[in-house]
Parts: C-alpha cells; structure tokens; sequence
C-alpha cells in the first residue's frame, strides 16, 4: 500500500515528533477541549426533526407507489425510495453509537425501528460488527471490514484466491461499483444469518421484526403493483440502495493505513483511529449524502458525539492533529473513491501477474 502522504494532502505540523511513550496521554487534551466545548451533548431537538421528516418522506413516496396504478413510471419512485431508506439507516447508524438519546433502552428501540422493521437490516447484526470496526480500524484479523469476502483488502488475502474468487480478485478495482448493487439484498442475508449467533431472546424480537418488514414490504408492493413491476421495483430499490450505502463507506478507510500486530496499542487512540481514516471534504449536499460519515476521522475519535456536531469538531482535530504531528488525511469525493479503487487494483495485482 501507498504511504498517506500519497494518498492525499496530510496537514503537517511545526511541533515536531511527538514522544511515543505519550500515545495513550495524546488524545486526553483534545478529548477535554471538545467535551468543554459541549460538543459531545445529546441534539435530541435535531433529531427529532431528521426521524420526522425521513418518516414523512417515506410515508409520501409509499403513498405515491400505493397511488401509481401499477404503471412502469413508478420505477422512478424507487430512486427516493433508496435515498430515505439509506437515511433511515444513518438514522439506526447514529442510534448504535448512542448519538441521539440519553439511554441505551430507548437508542436501542430507534436502532431496532429504523433497522430491522423499516429496512430489514439486523441492529443486533450491525451493532456488533460496527463496533469491532471502531476498536480496530482496518486491522486485519480484528475488523470485520477487512475481513476476506467477495473483496479483499491485502496482497496476502488476494494471493489465496482462485477460481471465480480469483477472477473478482484480480478485477475488483473494476467491479466494485457494480457489486455494490448486490449490497442492500446482501445486508438483509447477513441479518437473518446472524440470527443464530444471538441470544433466545434477542433473536425472537428481531426475527420478529425481519419477519414484519418482509411481509409488510412484499404486502405492499403486491397491492399497489403487478407481480412483475413489484419484482423489478424491489430489485431496483435494493441496488440503489445498497449503491448509496457503499458509496457513503468505501471513502472512509480504504486505502488508508492498515495495523499489523501490535501497531494499534503502539499508536494509542488517537493514532489508532486518525492514521486509518479519512476525511471528505464538500458542501452541506456532502454532509446531507454522506451521512456525516464524510467526518469520519472526528466519528471515529468521538463515536457518540452527534452528527451535526463533527463539522464543529473538526477544526479541533485538525489543530490538535498539527501540533502532535498526526497526519490528518482529507480529500474531495471523488478522489477518496479513486484512493480506494487504486488500492482495491493494487491488492489484486499479484493474480494479474500470473
């Protein structure tokens, strides 16, 4: 892999090099001023004007398929239908890292409603994959993100491939975006398979829940449309779907540094998560797209901290990152997604070769 400094432009300090034995220590300053600054308080007000207008989005779009007559034109209506079903699942997003209300009970039930029963995506699946990510950011073997799938991350995963797994190895730069079409059918999946690692009764509440979702969503569809448009729609709603979803993650950390053994408590906190992460850089549409998740250095430092509140975080970071010496890493949109692609074609280069 590329070093950071040839990925984008880092911010570079005057301070010097910082002393190793202060990793741990490093993060203490920056963690203090933003808590000072009351930027880790709950925007319950904020959210509750993002959950009610998503809800009346999604309500409108339905009743504009439920109004169309069965007509093809409603295949347009699956384009809102992706963007409010992907803002659904910030919404969950934010809910996991406790971002919205002051209890786990009540961040949980949000995570559950806007997972589970509006998507068909498994919280209890989500939560538990996303929060090993964060502990461990791209550090193979510990994050389930740069876990060998239908892509690899590392020449050594890429290597082990062969057959039909080696074909999209050594072309995955070129596949990417067309695969991420299969995500949003693929999130579902993944949730139902999960079912079987939860506890009884964690288990039976989402199981439940999926079940609603499937049968609610199919029962919609098929009153409003002929089977054949139902089909096509629910398939078109899912690619887009799951196309917004990876578009919205695969700048965040792909291509960035990747840990080995012992690399992460060498680093410390700080480290850990800034030298992983990436930043995109762009308007409020940016912000609004993204989900936020284009802060994802000042996310990944500050978990909890609410959405709205890490463009307000990140000047912070910025600052803190240059005194120390960190390299912050940020770019525009589209760069972050060549970065990412350029290290996807660089992993599978080792099966061209042959």
């Amino acid at each position: 892999m590329p070093p950071i400094s040839t990925l984008s432009t880092p911010v570079r300090s005057r301070a010097g090099t910082p002393v190793r034995g202060r990793a741990e220590s490093d993060f203490s300053p920056l963690l203090r001023q933003v808590k000072e600054a009351g930027l880790l308080r709950r925007r319950r007000g904020y959210y509750a004007r993002v959950i009610t207008l998503n809800l009346l989005a999604l309500a409108a779009t339905w009743a504009g398929v439920l109004l169309s007559g069965g007509g093809w034109w409603v295949l347009a209506l699956a384009l809102p239908m992706a963007v409010f079903s992907a803002r659904s699942a910030f919404i969950g997003h934010d809910a996991g890292h406790q971002q919205i209300a002051r209890t786990r009970r009540v961040n949980r039930a949000l995570g559950l409603i806007h997972g589970d029963l509006f998507l068909g995506m498994g919280y209890g699946w989500w939560n538990d994959k996303h929060n090993r990510h964060h502990a461990n950011p791209n550090h193979v073997g510990k994050d389930p993100d740069v876990e060998v799938g239908a892509l690899v991350w590392t020449r050594a995963q890429a290597v082990e491939r062969a057959g039909f797994a080696g074909f999209l190895t050594k072309y995955q730069a070129w596949l990417f975006f067309p695969m991420l079409l299969l995500e949003g059918l693929a999130l579902k999946v993944a949730s139902v398979r999960d079912l079987r690692r939860q506890t009884p009764r964690a288990r039976a509440l989402e199981g439940s829940l999926l079940a609603v979702h499937l049968a609610g969503y199919a029962a919609l569809l098929l009153i409003a449309l002929p089977p054949q448009v139902a089909v096509v729609f629910a398939l078109l709603h899912h690619a887009l779907f799951g196309l917004h979803l990876g578009c919205s993650f695969a700048p965040n950390h792909k291509g960035m540094e990747m840990p080995e053994e012992g690399d992460g408590e060498r680093w410390g906190h700080l480290r850990r998560q800034v030298l992983t992460s990436r930043n995109v850089r762009g308007t409020a549409l940016v912000d609004w797209f993204l989900g936020g998740l284009n802060y994802q250095v000042e996310h990944h430092l500050f978990p909890s901290a609410p959405r709205p509140h890490l463009r307000r975080i990140q000047p912070l970071v910025r600052a803190h990152c240059e005194a120390l010496d960190v390299p912050y890493t940020e770019t525009g949109l589209l760069d972050s997604y060549a970065q990412a692609l350029r290290h996807m074609h660089a992993v599978g280069a080792p099966l061209r070769e042959r």
